[in-house]
């Protein structure tokens, strides 16, 4: 069966993680993804520890199913090439701070009159418009800016760091698919491409969406987001992370009343459930008691108490634990080629054979030669 995208040929100009996440959907829903670097060095996760003999893993990771040419955009030539291959592709991905493909030659203005019909996605820290649209930065200060880092973390306790990257993926791998998957619908009525503008900085706004909108709304009636007191980031005591006796982790995702009555009878504590929503003296004494009763066993104890009933009671799985989850099995999520093991990206619309990421300009003629160009 054909996948979605194929036929659609996408530049890949971009480098780390946002900007190659993103092609690397593109490219498992069937799009031809071909990685412009610059020779010699390349994409500056080509060099990252853990190393994979000479290569990468984490570059490994990113860049399977993909072609690379090699370009010196600061070049005149590399210019001159770079305006006759974008005649050729649909999308082109860029994630440079504004200005720099500008001060080149090859902003979305000159390449738009070479193809009409691109959809040029520009990802950024901060987008293309703003006071601060020029300033350095990475995924823990886009999260800092845009009040995400801030609303997770104890009650009068410092933010939680959290372990992954939520702006470069959420806030911007994921935006950056929507906005060129929406323009390339728009180009079947239209005939033209569009420029997309995705700021990692807005994009990771969006997982306060749900908070930050109901705050807005309310106005002076309401009060600002704060860490650890409210429903979701742990004012609730249904909801909520819970040590174990061997100082492992339970996840109470027990929101609704019926889960959360079910915990309590499992625990034979149905004197727990009428603190269960309460936020304040009343919820902090619940929290307490059930912090002393999940301390009393061991993970393992309590996930096996808890596996048969539907109560939303889930084992904090670590490190490669979760390779050996049956759900995440069941779901193809590892797929494994020869003696090597990829991690699969979630949308799945038929089976992708996986090829391993190219060396730094490893397709550059075959490339010009199905652009028609020496």
């Amino acid at each position: 069966m054909a996948l979605p995208l194929e036929g659609v040929k996408v530049l890949d100009l971009s480098r780390l993680l946002p900007g190659p996440y993103a092609t690397l959907v593109l490219a498992d829903l069937g799009a031809t993804v071909d990685k412009l670097e610059e020779p010699g060095s390349g994409d500056y996760t080509r060099h990252s520890p853990p190393m994979k003999d000479d290569t990468s893993a984490l570059f490994l990771g990113l860049n399977r199913n993909k072609r690379s040419i090699g370009v010196d955009l600061k070049s005149p030539e590399g210019v001159a090439t770079l305006k006759a291959l974008v005649k050729h592709y649909d999308v082109l991905v860029e994630s440079f701070r504004p200005g720099v493909l500008d001060r080149l030659g090859v902003g979305y203005e000159v390449l738009a009159k070479e193809n009409p019909r691109l959809i040029f996605c520009a990802i950024s820290g901060y987008g293309n418009t703003g006071p601060d649209r020029l300033k350095a930065g990475h995924d823990l200060n886009y999260i800092a800016r845009s009040g995400a880092l801030a609303y997770g973390g104890a009650d009068g306790g410092p933010p939680a760091m959290p372990g992954v990257q939520l702006a470069d993926i959420g806030g911007g791998s994921l935006f950056a698919l929507i906005g060129i998957l929406a323009a390339l619908h728009e180009r079947h009525t239209t005939g033209k491409g569009r420029f997309v503008d995705v700021s990692m900085t807005d994009g990771s706004m969006a997982f306060l969406h749900m908070h930050l909108a109901a705050r807005l709304l309310m106005g002076a009636e309401g009060t600002p987001l704060t860490r650890g007191r409210e429903a979701l980031n742990g004012g609730y005591p249904c909801y909520g992370l819970y040590r174990t006796k061997d100082d492992r982790y339970l996840a109470v995702g027990s929101l609704e009343p019926k889960f959360f009555a079910g915990v309590c009878a499992a625990l034979e504590r149905p004197d727990l459930l009428s603190g269960a929503y309460d936020v304040g003296e009343e919820g902090k004494k619940i929290r307490g008691e059930l912090e002393r009763i999940f301390a009393s066993r061991t993970q393992a104890q309590w996930a096996a108490l808890f596996k048969p009933l539907d109560l939303c009671v889930e084992p904090v799985l670590e490190g490669d634990e979760i390779l050996d989850d049956p759900q995440l099995q069941a779901r193809g999520l590892f797929a494994k080629e020869g003696e090597v093991f990829w991690l699969r990206t979630p949308l799945r619309f038929g089976d992708v054979a996986i090829g391993p990421p190219p060396s730094i300009g490893q397709h550059t003629a075959e490339i010009l030669r199905e652009c028609g160009l020496g």
